[in-house]
């Protein structure tokens, strides 16, 4: 199986580089947003459980995000592999992730960081909050914000990886096609 986080900043263009893979090597892509609006819009007990903690104001507890997580890939077994978007976010979650995937009998086999100028995403979040609809698509403060917490909480989740000798950083700018090869030459030596 090849099990790959994909990583990087909002804005760094893993949601169109992952549907390309999807295609490529027959991965399954899971994304938590996607998991969390699944789970809350059927009503299930984990999405009441994170409906509860949201309406709070509350961060969702790893355990019932991990807990959407393991239904989505037992829900999927015939897959050549999964790439996590959006998961982990820190330490706590990586190690929560590969005790899911130790009791799956894999592994993650490479997190890849798609590295991106901050000024670069602040461009393309800026465009694409023309079209999203989404507020914090629209204000350079809120965006560089967003920023700053993906590096300062989630770039220990990097250096988790890097001493298992699992991560690495590809060039995200560029044509799609230009990060698409990239990706692909991180990934086929998994092959």
């Amino acid at each position: 199986m090849i099990n790959l986080i994909l990583f990087g900043p909002p804005g760094s263009g893993k949601g169109t580089q992952a549907a390309k893979l999807v295609e490529k090597y027959n991965l399954l892509h899971i994304s938590t947003g996607d998991l969390f609006r699944y789970e809350m819009g059927n009503d299930t007990p984990l999405g009441q459980e994170a409906k509860s903690y949201i309406q709070k104001g509350e961060l969702v507890p790893d355990s019932v995000t991990i807990g959407m997580l393991h239904n989505k890939v037992e829900a999927n077994p015939d897959v050549e592999g999964y790439i996590f978007d959006g998961f982990p976010r820190t330490v706590a979650q990586a190690e929560a992730l590969d005790a899911l995937m130790q009791e799956m009998e894999t592994s993650i086999s490479k997190l890849i960081l798609l590295s991106v100028d901050d000024n670069e995403i602040v461009t393309r979040l800026l465009e694409r909050g023309k079209t999203s609809g989404r507020s914090d698509d629209q204000k350079e403060d809120t965006i560089r914000n967003r920023i700053k917490i993906f590096k300062n909480e989630t770039s220990p989740v990097f250096d988790y990886y890097a001493e298992q000798e699992k991560a690495v950083q590809v060039e995200g700018i560029g044509s799609i096609d230009d990060i698409f090869s990239r990706l692909s030459a991180e990934i086929d030596v998994l092959v």
